[in-house]
C-alpha cells in the first residue's frame, strides 16, 4: 500500500471535518446548486474530452494505481537480476524454474527465459505490456486532471449564477443571503474536489508512471541479457546506468 496516499486523504478529510464542524455543521456547507454544477459541469465537460471508455476505465486504474504501493526500486531489482545472472551460469535458464522475484513484471520475464522463449519474443512481449500499462495509467492521470482543471472553473460559473440569482432578488432582503451563500459554495466546493482529490491524484499518477517506465524499462533489458546468459558482473555494470548517480556512487565504493 501507498501509505503517503492514504495518510493524505485521511488527513485532508479530517481537517476539513474539523472547519466545517468549527463553522456551524454539515447542513450550512450543503448546496445542491453547487453538486450539481461542480459533479455535474466538470463530468460532462471531461467526456467531451475523452472517449467514453477511456473515462470509465481511468477511475478503476486510478484507485488501484494511487494506492498501490511500489514493488520494488531500482537497486533491489538490479541487484535480484544479478542473483538470477548467477543462477543462470552455474544452471542455465532451467535454474530459474524455482525462481521466485517479487516484481510481478519481472517475474513474467524471468519465466519466459526458463521456458526457452527466443529473445525477440521476450522483447516484443514485456515491451507490449510495460506500453500498454503505461497507456492506461497516462491516460487515467488526463482524465483526471481534466476534471481537476474544470472543478475550480465550474466552481466560478456556479459562483455567476449565484450571484445573478442574487441580483435578481434584490427586493427582498431575505433572500440575500441565501443566494449568497449558495454562490461561495460553488466556489468552495470546486476548490476542494479539485485541489484535494482529483489534481493530487493526477499528480500521484503521473510520479507512478515514471516510476513504472523506469523499473519495467530496466527489467526488460535486464531480462534480455538473462537470456544472453551475461555474467552477473556484466549486468549489474549495465542496469547502473538506471541508478542516480550518488546510488552508482555508493554501489561502487561498497564493490
Amino acid at each position: 500500500m501507498d501509505f503517503a496516499t492514504i495518510i493524505g486523504f485521511v488527513g485532508g478529510i479530517g481537517v476539513l471535518s474539523f472547519l466545517i464542524h468549527e463553522g456551524g455543521g454539515l447542513e450550512r456547507y450543503y448546496s445542491e446548486h453547487a453538486v450539481i454544477v461542480i459533479f455535474g459541469g466538470s463530468i460532462t465537460a471531461t467526456l467531451i474530452r475523452f472517449e467514453l471508455g477511456a473515462f470509465l476505465s481511468a477511475f478503476p486504474t486510478a484507485l488501484k494505481t494511487v494506492f498501490r504501493g511500489s514493488h520494488g526500486n531500482p537497486r533491489d531489482l538490479i541487484a535480484e537480476i544479478a542473483e538470477m545472472a548467477a543462477v543462470v551460469r552455474k544452471s542455465g535458464p532451467v535454474g530459474l524454474d524455482k525462481a521466485t522475484p517479487h516484481d510481478p513484471f519481472l517475474a513474467k520475464g524471468v519465466r519466459y527465459v526458463a521456458d526457452g522463449f527466443d529473445e525477440n519474443f521476450i522483447r516484443e512481449t514485456l515491451e507490449r505490456e510495460r506500453d500498454l500499462n503505461l497507456h492506461r495509467v497516462e491516460m487515467a492521470g488526463k482524465v483526471f486532471r481534466g476534471i481537476g482543471d474544470c472543478a475550480p472553473a465550474f466552481g466560478m460559473i456556479g459562483t455567476l449564477i449565484g450571484m445573478v440569482q442574487m441580483f435578481a432578488e434584490m427586493s427582498d432582503p431575505s433572500k440575500l443571503g441565501v443566494f449568497m451563500a449558495i454562490a461561495l459554495l460553488a466556489t468552495l466546493y470546486g476548490a476542494v474536489v479539485g485541489n484535494f482529490f482529483f489534481l493530487p491524484i493526477a499528480d500521484k499518477l503521473a510520479i507512478k508512471f515514471n516510476h513504472d517506465e523506469l523499473n519495467q524499462t530496466l527489467v526488460i533489458d535486464g531480462v534480455l541479457q538473462l537470456r544472453a546468459a551475461k555474467s552477473p558482473a556484466v549486468i549489474k555494470e549495465m542496469l547502473l546506468a538506471y541508478l542516480p548517480e550518488k546510488q552508482r556512487e555508493a554501489l561502487a565504493e561498497a564493490a
